[in-house]
Order: C-alpha cells, then sequence, then structure tokens
C-alpha cells in the first residue's frame, strides 16, 4: 500500500470562502468579472486566474471559470464550447506541469452541492503541488474496466477497481490531437450521470491525470461518502455495471 499523503489544509483562510451552495443569496464572484483580479488569461468566457483562497500551504491555486452564465452547466454547452474549455483548460495544466517549481498539478472540477465544491458558477481548478506528485499514489489498476465505448482514439470505461466507491468512469486518449472526441465523451458521460444516473444524482467530479503517455479524465457521481469508506477504507462497487453501459450506449452513442 502507498504510504499516505498529507496536504497541509489552511482553515484561517477556508473560513472566509463564500459557499453558493449552501447558501442562494451568496453574490457570486465569477458574476461580477470587473471585480476579479490577478487574472492570467482569457479566452472569450473562459477564464484563468489565481484562487483568491490560497487554502494549502506549499501550492499555487488556480480558477478557470468556464462561462458568463451562472445558470449554465458543462451539460448545456455546445460542442464547440466544450472543446474550447477542453483545449484551454488543459493547455494552462500541462504548461503548468512543465515548471519545474512544481512536482505535480491537480486537475479538476466539483460541480454539485455534494461535490466538494463552495461556488455554483461552473468552474475548474488547477493546483500546482511543490512537494507531492499525485502519480505516487495512483496504479494502473484505477484506470481499467469494463468497456463503455471505444474508437482508434479514444477509450470510455467504467473501473472495476476505483480510486474510491461505486461508478468511475475513464475517458482515455494517448494524444492531444483527440481532444475532440476527449471533449465530446467527458460531456456525454456528464450528461449521463445528470440525466440518467440509476440513482437521482446532482454533484459530480471530473480528475483529470497526465499518467504514462495518456491523457485521462476520471468522472465521478458524487454523494454522502460511504461510511464504510470513512471510517474503515472499504470501498464498494456496484452490481449492476452492464445496466449503466446498456443504458449509456443506447442513449447517447446509437448512431442518429
Amino acid at each position: 500500500m502507498n504510504k499516505d499523503i498529507y496536504l497541509k489544509f489552511v482553515p484561517e483562510v477556508s473560513k472566509n470562502k463564500p459557499n453558493s451552495w449552501n447558501n442562494k443569496k451568496t453574490i457570486c464572484p465569477f458574476c461580477h468579472r470587473e471585480t476579479l483580479v490577478d487574472i492570467i488569461d482569457s479566452d472569450g468566457p473562459l477564464l484563468l486566474l489565481k484562487n483568491k483562497y490560497q487554502t494549502l500551504e506549499d501550492a499555487l491555486l488556480l480558477v478557470i471559470i468556464e462561462t458568463y452564465d451562472c445558470e449554465k452547466d458543462m451539460s448545456m454547452y455546445s460542442k464547440e464550447e466544450m472543446f474550447n474549455l477542453i483545449k484551454f483548460s488543459i493547455n494552462h495544466w500541462l504548461k503548468l506541469e512543465s515548471n519545474d517549481d512544481y512536482k505535480s498539478v491537480l486537475f479538476f472540477k466539483n460541480f454539485g452541492p455534494h461535490s466538494g465544491g463552495s461556488i455554483s458558477h461552473s468552474h475548474m481548478q488547477l493546483v500546482a503541488l511543490k512537494n507531492v506528485n499525485y502519480r505516487d499514489q495512483l496504479d494502473d489498476k484505477y484506470f481499467e474496466g469494463d468497456m463503455v465505448h471505444k474508437t482508434n482514439n479514444c477509450t470510455v470505461n467504467i473501473s472495476k477497481e476505483p480510486i474510491n466507491c461505486f461508478t468511475e468512469f475513464n475517458v482515455i486518449i494517448e494524444s492531444l490531437e483527440h481532444l475532440d472526441e476527449f471533449a465530446d465523451n467527458i460531456q456525454k458521460i456528464v450528461k449521463y450521470i445528470l440525466n440518467d444516473y440509476y440513482a437521482p444524482c446532482d454533484s459530480y467530479n471530473l480528475f483529470f491525470y497526465d499518467w504514462k503517455g495518456k491523457i485521462i479524465c476520471k468522472i465521478a457521481p458524487r454523494f454522502v461518502t460511504s461510511p464504510f469508506l470513512l471510517g474503515f477504507s472499504l470501498k464498494q462497487i456496484g452490481n449492476n455495471s452492464k445496466d449503466i453501459i446498456n443504458t449509456i450506449k443506447n442513449k447517447y452513442y446509437q448512431s442518429k
């Protein structure tokens, strides 16, 4: 078993963060772009900036705002919007990864009240870690599983041995030339989770990995965390992967 790694959290900073999932009256900072500072790059609605709340020691936290519209989420984007978001985000992620000041860069998205996020306005996050390489905690088995969809350029599967619990989808490419398929398949799985998952689901996470020559997005529906996992490190997986695969294929991959 890999040695546990602990990131140093700064509660003094975190306590001042707004939370629009818990309080709908919270003023959304991402809707008022004129007030934002430390902007690094922009492309239309896409905006990369330093996170105002640096809640980890020995790290740089950045935010990628995805859209002007506070009510719009990834499942609603056009193919062009989705592709532009993925291309913009991955380019900045990999650029930061090449910076020798950091051992690795976490790239992820929280969406929904159970996702661990605080702002409902759609965004992604980059966390550059000075002393930690996230790959030390990974294993090939986390990205292998039952096939949902496969082309010459992109693979979608369900983890047989997930990092955490239940259903984890993996979208995998081996070349940045195929970001269009990558983006399209990520969006299909997000739509499935929000609209057709076997249990009502309003939250998900995306986790991105630069792993052994592959770019991988792991997509996980989110619910209240299992006590088996929290208390005993015991993971659960569903016995319904065939039903999930059939639903996704029939609704999202049938030829039009």
